[in-house]
């Protein structure tokens, strides 16, 4: 049997919480992780409409990508509108599921499915997030104790890499040392130089470790004054971040490229709309599902051709054209993320093939007219 914890694990693997921003919520909001969970919905927002459709279609899980919870409530009584739609997924037994900024900063992620709907190559974040800092555990070990040692401390959360465990370095290596004063040695004697041959070992831990670590290399080790050295890792970038740069497999002009997105889109009374000029030609382009004015200038300094997202406003964008920024193309902010429920939707059936799973074919986007005067 699937349960919603099994869902769970493949959505947190995908789009690990860890990556979220402080301010954000994500993860269960609603929902028993031991209940079965074969029919499983994506759709970008919990709406009255899509948890209608969810549970009309018998969805055990309605997985979204906006938070229903987002800010500070003190109550979620079935007469308030938050409120009614969870006593509504509640009655009929449907979870719901968040993976809001996690989604937008993994690999892939949001920006990434975007980039594929327009036909574009990914090259990397348009604002990359460090790799997560390591510490470096440098240790001397009679070879008589190297195993005992390193099972210590990979008990105690080191020796981590990816999606691997239990990984050392190790090589044979001279110590020596003059115990003095009110020394206890294991070997050797007061006053005397001492030379041990053992192993030079060498593990990554997180620095949340560091005192677990340390605890069981003291417990392991048969010194009394283990010598070790410790470093930290310096932050470097990785894939992970807002935002994706790509390319076009063939240059075209901006109008050319203006079309090619409203083409490649769910069309909304929004539209796409577009600031450029027409016949600039489009090689390079950046793109950030849902709101992105807050990156005009991280464009800017990537020298990109265009840049597409979604909620842009007057005065950043006249500030930006006239700074000589990329032209910029502005979408509606539902249309630039739904294509990550289609990405969603393949992770959950390749990870999970016995669950069955759609997507709704629901459009949140909130504006229903449009008028040209």
């Amino acid at each position: 049997m699937t349960t919603l914890a099994d869902l769970i694990a493949v959505l947190d693997a995908a789009y690990p919480p860890a990556l979220a921003e402080s301010w954000d919520s994500v993860g269960l909001v609603c929902g028993d992780p031991a209940q079965e969970s074969t029919r499983v919905m994506f759709a970008v927002d919990a709406t009255e409409a899509t948890v209608g459709e969810a549970i009309a279609w018998g969805a055990e899980a309605l997985v979204v990508h906006h938070p229903l919870l987002l800010r500070g409530v003190d109550t979620v009584a079935a007469s308030t509108p938050k409120g009614a739609l969870l006593h509504q997924l509640i009655r009929s037994g449907c979870a719901l599921f968040t993976a809001h900024t996690n989604a937008d900063c993994a690999d892939p992620g949001v920006s990434d499915a975007l980039a594929a709907r327009l036909g574009l190559a990914v090259t990397g974040p348009l604002v990359a997030k460090p790799e997560s800092v390591v510490d470096n555990w440098v240790i001397h070990v009679p070879d008589s104790h190297t195993d005992a040692v390193l099972a210590a401390l990979f008990a105690a959360g080191a020796g981590g890499a990816g999606n691997y465990r239990e990984c050392a370095l190790s090589m044979s290596a001279t110590s020596q040392f003059r115990p003095v004063a009110a020394a206890v040695p294991t070997h050797g004697a007061l006053g005397e130089l001492h030379r041990v041959e053992g192993d030079r070992v060498e593990v990554v831990a997180p620095p949340s470790a560091r005192s677990s670590v340390l605890a069981a290399l003291h417990a392991a080790h048969p010194y009394e004054d283990p010598a070790y050295h410790l470093t930290e890792r310096a932050t470097l970038p990785s894939s992970l971040g807002i935002g994706r740069i790509a390319t076009l497999r063939q240059p075209e002009s901006f109008r050319a490229f203006t079309d090619r997105v409203a083409r490649s889109l769910p069309s909304t009374v929004w539209g796409v709309r577009a600031a450029g000029e027409a016949d600039r030609v489009v090689r390079t382009v950046a793109v950030c599902g849902g709101s992105g004015d807050s990156y005009l200038d991280a464009v800017t300094r990537l020298g990109v051709d265009v840049y597409v997202t979604a909620d842009l406003r007057h005065h950043p964008v006249d500030e930006h054209l006239r700074m000589g920024g990329p032209a910029l193309i502005d979408a509606a902010h539902w249309a630039t993320e739904f294509p990550w429920c289609a990405q969603a939707e393949a992770v959950v059936r390749t990870a999970l093939p016995n669950v069955q799973t759609t997507v709704s074919a629901l459009r949140t986007d909130p504006w229903t007219l449009a008028a040209v005067g």
